[in-house]
């Protein structure tokens, strides 16, 4: 067997993640690497974590990239702030609410669990109705952008109640940075993780996290050793926020950290307010040419991500074969639907540099044809 280089198609991407790369993103890949260590690249991390910050609207001095998927950044959060015997209210309504109660569970906590319908957003009444009835309760955790549904819950309404309880909160915040509006500070969260793929249009396998002084604080005073070494964040500071000279902890990923550094450049050049503006308006388009098509939405309007379009399958319509057929014809990825909307809904994406007028064009052009 002959093996040669892998050349792929230049595919457009709107599915659930990864979104399309801004193309000055690919090229700081190419840039020159250099050790991790080198004096060079820390100055360029320090920038990072200032461009990290604005994009959260944080001031927390630990706010950094995890060398890792969002998926760790999930993992991150859980296994430094969640002890042996914590009651941890967790918020479910579709996939990533479920991994948050599996991680609580492997820390060797107690999952408190909060339902809510696939598509619906988190009630804050019943959040507020399981505190009542666990006062004992250290944590609530929920997803801001359940990427499984498209539906947005009251991030500012859960961190207003886990403050107001003395609870510290773990927020999902993978398809919604850049997106749409994440306050963290003013929001008063805790531990926020997100992804590179999404909305900053970077390239997979970073993952942004702040952390709040009140979450350091649980680290430095926890009582049991935290069960992953690669993830314990109290090693991670002094590579992270070592003054000038930092210590050794990992090879960081430096032309990932490159990218990342590009994209958030872009997003600080762009603007936040614009940026999410921009996903919104072309949310509109792609909703005004969807439901021309005669496609209804799983998420009830006020509570839609403009970034994650989730919408039921016609009637009669073979969902993987659209979605091959897509592909081939037209270099097009929508997403399948996950869980409870296997083969019922698509998930069509509109994060980063794929939120612009081109991709909506083709993505109807082609529903519409394909459809016929």
């Amino acid at each position: 067997m002959t093996i040669s280089s892998f050349v792929p198609p230049h595919r457009t991407l709107m599915g659930p993640g990864p979104s399309d790369i801004y193309p000055q993103v690919l090229q700081a890949l190419s840039r020159p690497t250099i050790g991790h260590l080198d004096p060079l690249f820390i100055g360029m991390m320090d920038e990072l974590k200032a461009l990290l910050k604005y994009a959260f609207q944080t001031e927390n001095e630990f706010t950094i990239a995890v060398s890792a998927p969002g998926s760790a950044g999930m993992e991150t959060c859980f296994v430094n702030l969640v002890e042996p015997g914590d009651k941890v209210i967790v918020c479910r309504n579709g996939v990533f609410g479920e991994r948050m109660r599996e991680n609580v569970v492997r820390c060797g906590g107690e999952a408190i669990v909060v339902d809510d319908e696939w598509g619906a957003p988190v009630s804050v009444s019943k959040v507020e109705q399981a505190i009542a009835e666990h006062p004992d309760a250290k944590i609530l955790a929920f997803v801001h952008a359940e990427t499984s549904t498209g539906a947005l819950t009251d991030a500012k309404a859960l961190g207003a109640l886990a403050k107001q309880y003395n609870m510290l909160s773990i927020v999902d915040a993978v398809t919604s940075l850049g997106g749409v509006p994440l306050l963290v500070d003013e929001w008063q969260l805790d531990a926020v993780y997100s992804g590179s793929q999404k909305c900053l249009s970077c390239v997979p396998g970073l993952s942004p996290v702040t952390l709040s002084p009140a979450a350091i604080e649980v680290i430095k005073s926890r009582q049991a050793p935290i069960q992953s070494w690669f993830l314990d964040q109290s090693l991670v500071l002094g590579y992270w926020s070592g003054e000038g000279k930092r210590s050794y902890h990992h090879t960081a990923p430096v032309n990932s950290l490159y990218a990342l550094h590009e994209s958030l450049v872009l997003l600080k050049n762009e603007g936040l307010e614009n940026a999410w503006q921009r996903h919104k308006d072309m949310h509109m388009l792609l909703r005004e040419g969807l439901e021309n098509l005669g496609l209804s939405f799983v998420v009830e309007e006020q509570s839609r991500l403009p970034q994650l379009n989730a919408v039921y399958l016609p009637e009669g319509v073979d969902d993987a074969a659209v979605r091959s057929q897509l592909l081939e014809e037209y270099n097009l990825e929508i997403g399948a639907g996950l869980g409870a909307l296997a083969g019922k809904a698509w998930r069509i994406g509109l994060m980063g540099y794929g939120a612009r007028r081109e991709n909506v064009a083709l993505c109807l052009k082609a529903l519409e044809t394909v459809l016929k």
